[in-house]
């Protein structure tokens, strides 16, 4: 699966544009492209900023929702670890179509293919403890994260027996027994929809790696919080794993929905064409099937 073709080509001309025509005092920082996502193109603005813009117009609404929510949720989760919310926003200008966001730059390299250990599981468990809070009626609704996991078993069950993805036989199992258990009667909380480790930014030192931030929040949604725990197998070790089950104190129907929503994410990293979400999805599987 290639990453979706851009419907508008972002590079620094045009976001230099942009900033003299809404943000006039930034405009001469130097900018550098930072990276190119699925979704979002993200140009480092000086030392401590950046510009985060969508590249499609699935995108667009994505980053109305983190305008919207992501200040409250930041202070939420302060605590623990920044997120990037943003600082100021932008309208279209220069036949540039939609809105866009000036967010801090935060420290930390992603997590990415490594495997994260007790001190980011304790990192992260805190995190969610503090996210994962009843989320107002009017919260953005996913129609594709935190639902019940019987929604999405069409998608699932096609991609793992159609697609390049390992052991999609014993996966399908697995996604079987998840989304045949009922869905959570809980209240639905606030999720970031998205907490893979290519999301989490990490220093080394000499204590292992520690969570420095968690950037991404285009699928903040309220729903089920077990697509969140579903990180324990995306990005941690087995110990650490263990430690962060404990650290929330799930119980086992979340945490088996939770083993599910891990299937999905990881077999669709796999199927992607970039080679660093494969190793990720691949390790994450067998995380699953092994543990």
């Amino acid at each position: 699966m290639p990453t979706p073709a851009a419907e508008v080509h972002v590079d620094v001309p045009l976001v230099r544009a942009l900033l003299r025509a809404r943000h006039p005092d930034l405009a001469d920082r130097p900018l550098t492209v930072a990276a190119s996502g699925w979704d979002n193109v993200l140009v480092r603005l000086g030392d401590d900023l950046a510009v985060r813009l969508p590249r499609r117009a699935a995108a667009a609404r994505l980053i109305e929702h983190e305008q919207r929510w992501l200040p409250d949720l930041a202070r939420r989760v302060a605590p623990v670890v920044p997120v990037p919310a943003p600082v100021r926003t932008g309208t279209p200008a220069e036949g540039y179509p939609w809105a866009w966001s000036i967010v801090p730059w935060l420290p930390g390299v992603a997590a990415g293919e490594r495997v994260g250990g007790s001190r980011v599981g304790a990192a992260l468990a805190a995190f969610l403890e503090l996210l994962h809070v009843p989320a107002p009626a009017d919260a953005p609704v996913n129609p594709v994260r935190a639902v019940p996991l019987a929604q999405r078993s069409d998608a699932v069950l096609h991609r793992l027996t159609t697609a390049d993805v390992p052991r999609g036989r014993e996966l399908a199992a697995v996604w079987r027994t998840a989304a045949d258990l009922p869905a959570s009667t809980e209240p639905p909380v606030w999720v970031h929809g998205d907490l893979h480790p290519f999301n989490l930014l990490v220093e080394p030192d000499t204590d292992g790696d520690r969570l420095t931030a968690v950037v991404d929040f285009g699928d903040v949604t309220s729903g089920d919080r077990a697509v969140d725990l579903a990180t324990a197998w995306l990005t941690l070790d087995r110990e650490a794993r263990r430690g962060f089950r404990t650290a929330l104190a799930v119980d086992d129907e979340t945490w088996e929905r939770s083993r599910g929503w891990a299937v999905s994410i990881a077999s669709a990293l796999h199927t992607t064409s970039d080679p660093a979400f494969r190793a990720v999805g691949r390790r994450a599987i067998d995380a699953v099937l092994d543990d």
